[in-house]
């Protein structure tokens, strides 16, 4: 496996992991958090044009994708019922984070991947992605606590910082 830039002409193969990732989601019991048409193409083009846009290839395929950017991000500037684990310092955040069908160790892969490209990475998930959670608890994330999103979603806020 290999972590690169995501390019143009990656989009149809991002939008097709994101379409497989919201089927997983709905089948899995969580049917909210990205719906039907979350993310859509303007945002993972604005992702890509970012520079900060990442894909996950294997034998010439792309099969994950994710965002990898620069903090701070606005949604994470108050949390509740809990803390970050070092609020004053510099990081990075993951989103939208899509793995293809069958994809085993790929999630593992690509968290520990930006964990050595930053030692303080912030992430959030739906309460309901218990897939999610369980794969950030294992790249030893911990939890600390709720943010609520620009939208008014609220999300279970992780941190790792090596």
């Amino acid at each position: 496996m290999k972590i690169r830039t995501a390019r143009p002409a990656d989009l149809p193969a991002m939008m097709g992991l994101y379409r497989q990732a919201q089927r997983f989601m709905a089948q899995n019991g969580n049917p909210h958090q990205w719906g039907t048409a979350y993310p859509d193409e303007e945002i993972v083009r604005q992702d890509i044009e970012s520079g900060f846009a990442r894909v996950c290839e294997e034998g010439g395929s792309v099969i994950a994708c994710f965002l990898l950017a620069p903090g701070p991000d606005p949604d994470y500037h108050t949390i509740y019922e809990g803390a970050w684990l070092k609020n004053d310092e510099a990081y990075w955040v993951v989103h939208r984070v899509a793995v293809g069908a069958g994809g085993t160790g790929v999630g593992t892969y690509c968290m520990n991947w930006c964990l050595e490209q930053n030692p303080n990475i912030r992430i959030d998930t739906h309460r309901a992605n218990k897939p999610m959670q369980g794969l950030l608890k294992k790249c030893g994330f911990s939890y600390c606590g709720v943010i609520v999103c620009r939208d008014g979603g609220e999300r279970l806020a992780f941190q790792s910082v090596l």
